[in-house]
């Protein structure tokens, strides 16, 4: 039975996709394949994007009008673009681990940031994406972080 692609598998040796051992090679490095794994590199990706185009348009054309909010704005987006990286780097040594941290670190971030943007609406004149806990994204940004953080518990050493 295969862990997945560039999981060790019960040898200690690394595996291919189809479980096939590759003699203690380096492990595959690539995307999930399947599963949420596939859906959590999509929303990554797509965030990154998203947060990344918001980022730059805030911060090139109004930053004074809120400087608070866009350059938490740019931090998210920071945050989407690790995470797309190291999904797509997926089975490299040590991703899993970061992976962990940058969910903590992002939930952490909505957490605050949701937070102060109720708390101290003056800093926040204009939303970020953290903002009301990324209500403005459907709750995605608070939501997501939580269900990578299940999705690697659940997983333990498989890709999938």
């Amino acid at each position: 039975m295969s862990d997945g692609p560039g999981v060790a598998g019960a040898s200690g040796g690394a595996t291919t996709g189809d479980g096939a051992a590759t003699g203690g090679a380096a492990p595959v490095v690539s995307a999930p394949s399947a599963g949420p794994g596939r859906f959590f590199t999509l929303l990554y990706g797509i965030f990154a994007v998203g947060a990344t185009s918001r980022a730059t348009l805030e911060l090139v054309t109004k930053f004074g009008e809120a400087p608070i909010a866009y350059s938490l704005s740019a931090f998210s987006a920071a945050v989407y673009v690790v995470g797309l990286v190291l999904l797509l780097r997926w089975g490299h040594r040590g991703s899993r681990e970061a992976m962990r941290v940058l969910c903590l670190v992002e939930l952490a971030g909505v957490l605050v940031v949701g937070t102060l943007s109720l708390a101290m609406p003056q800093w926040f004149p204009h939303n970020s994406v953290w903002s009301y806990y990324g209500v403005g994204y459907l709750l995605l940004p608070a939501i997501l972080p939580v269900l990578v953080l299940r999705w690697l518990k659940r997983t333990g050493g498989r890709a999938d």
